[in-house]
């Protein structure tokens, strides 16, 4: 199945079963919303997303707390889960996507590589989280990671009620 496909499939899902979706992007840079907008009928679904590149706006925006980026960093489980849930909570939606990650080439470190990619989502209140470990350039790290969010998302959609 390929990306557009997936997309189409989560928009009958969500359709079906009359819920929304939003997204809350560090790494991607809004490359999942695009990837859902490029589907014809998304907006019967898709409420929009947000691209929250600093920690301050993931703070402002989504209310993300300031001791996560202290203790846990913006590349972390807590900081994803707090996305996912903010931008249910700021757009009404029932579903949330929330990315944030090392794309490169620069910027990893020994216990954060380039290639790793935190990925949540919330869905109608329950939150689950995976990490990814990725490779290549950036902008295939940025791809796996919309492609990885995408299916993680049809998953939770042929699960959501």
């Amino acid at each position: 199945m390929d990306l557009e496909m997936i997309v189409e499939r989560i928009g009958e899902l969500l359709r079906e079963k009359n819920l929304s979706l939003a997204t809350a992007e560090s790494c991607t840079g809004g490359l999942v919303a695009s990837q859902i907008t490029d589907v014809a009928g998304s907006s019967d679904w898709f409420v929009g997303g947000v691209v929250a590149y600093t920690n301050a706006l993931k703070a402002h925006l989504l209310g993300v707390k300031e001791e996560i980026f202290l203790r846990n960093g913006a590349v972390s489980r807590e900081c994803v889960e707090a996305m996912a849930q903010g931008i249910c909570t700021v757009t009404g939606s029932d579903m949330g996507i929330a990315l944030s990650g090392i794309a490169g080439p620069g910027g990893g470190s020994a216990e954060k590589p380039v290639g790793t990619v935190w990925v949540a989502w919330c869905v109608s209140g329950t939150v689950s989280s995976e990490c990814l470990h990725l490779s290549g350039t950036r902008k295939e790290i940025k791809f796996q990671s919309a492609w990885a969010a995408l299916e993680g998302t049809l998953e939770r959609a042929l699960q959501a009620g």
